[in-house]
């Protein structure tokens, strides 16, 4: 028995294995615990091992990739359609050795502790930003419920609510003012989480030379450049810029058939958010310099 290829389908807890050899007949099949699949595999010869890139992946592939093993991650969306018949977990793992033997399958790149580490700081920082802004608009609706409104504006409201709080409001009831002094507090402590992350960030941009260097490109600050390494390391896993480019969404969505063009839509705003980043790109607002970016990419070769 010699295993080529080996598919994993991950579970919480269960973990399917398919085992295939070079003329891509299933040899193993087997179902079994995490922890039992890290102590299987160490025993394998060096082949090649599959997953999908979903949670626990990126771990277990380091892990398998320190026993000799050749670790190829994909995208669910592209393991899909390799899945026979009715799905289960066995079928997932036969589809996703089978995807993993096609030449032309994309992988994803294996991440390092600290990429994960840094993605989970924007996951961290992205929920914080969302609560805050539940709780202002929460804020805002309570108080135009009772005749009290305010400017658009996060430090409009901000202000305003301070300035209620301390000089005093008859139309409000004494529970009501107890509520928004609660939400308040609540919003100050969620102010000083955020600004705590924002001064991580930075001072990783300040100390990685590649996020350092991501900064100095017009319209992109420190929360796109410590996200963009954090999810594609030196940038190796691509072909050329372009690739970079698409994989961001900078390109229309295309669904033609034949000769057909078919619908092109626009597969971003003005507004991009970036792939799976808790922050944004926005197109830099510069009326004096519209070529800013050639500037910088000229500059960048002298």
């Amino acid at each position: 028995m010699s295993i080529l290829i080996l598919g994993i389908d991950l579970g919480k807890n269960s973990c399917s294995i398919v085992g295939v050899d070079a003329q891509g007949a299933v040899v193993v099949r087997r179902s079994m615990r995490r922890k039992t699949l890290i102590e299987y595999v160490a025993t394998l010869p060096a082949c090649v091992v599959a997953m999908e890139a979903c949670c626990g992946a990126h771990h277990l592939g380091r892990l398998f990739a320190a026993k000799g093993h050749e670790v190829r991650l994909m995208s669910p969306e592209y393991v899909r359609p390799y899945v026979k018949a009715q799905k289960n977990d066995d079928r997932d793992a036969e589809g996703i050795a089978e995807a993993a033997s096609r030449p032309t399958m994309r992988f994803v790149e294996l991440k390092s502790q600290a990429q994960l580490d840094i993605q989970t700081l924007h996951r961290m920082r992205s929920r914080l930003v969302a609560e805050r802004t539940g709780l202002i608009n929460q804020l805002r609706a309570i108080l135009s419920e009772r005749g009290t409104d305010f400017p658009a504006g996060r430090r409009k409201l901000e202000q305003g609510v301070d300035g209620l709080l301390a000089d005093g409001d008859d139309t409000l009831s004494a529970r009501i003012v107890e509520l928004i002094t609660q939400l308040r507090a609540e919003w100050s402590e969620l102010d000083t989480k955020i600004e705590a992350l924002n001064a991580e960030f930075v001072e990783m941009a300040r100390t990685d030379a590649a996020m350092r260097r991501l900064t100095t490109i017009p319209g992109v600050g420190v929360l796109n450049a410590t996200a963009l390494v954090a999810a594609v390391g030196d940038g190796s896993s691509f072909g050329k810029a372009r690739d970079l480019g698409a994989w961001l969404g900078l390109v229309p969505r295309q669904h033609t058939t034949g000769a057909s063009l078919g619908c092109l839509e626009s597969r971003s705003a003005a507004t991009l958010t970036c792939v799976r980043f808790s922050s944004t790109v926005r197109e830099p607002p510069y009326p004096r310099y519209p070529k800013a970016t050639r500037h910088w990419a000229a500059g960048s070769k002298r």
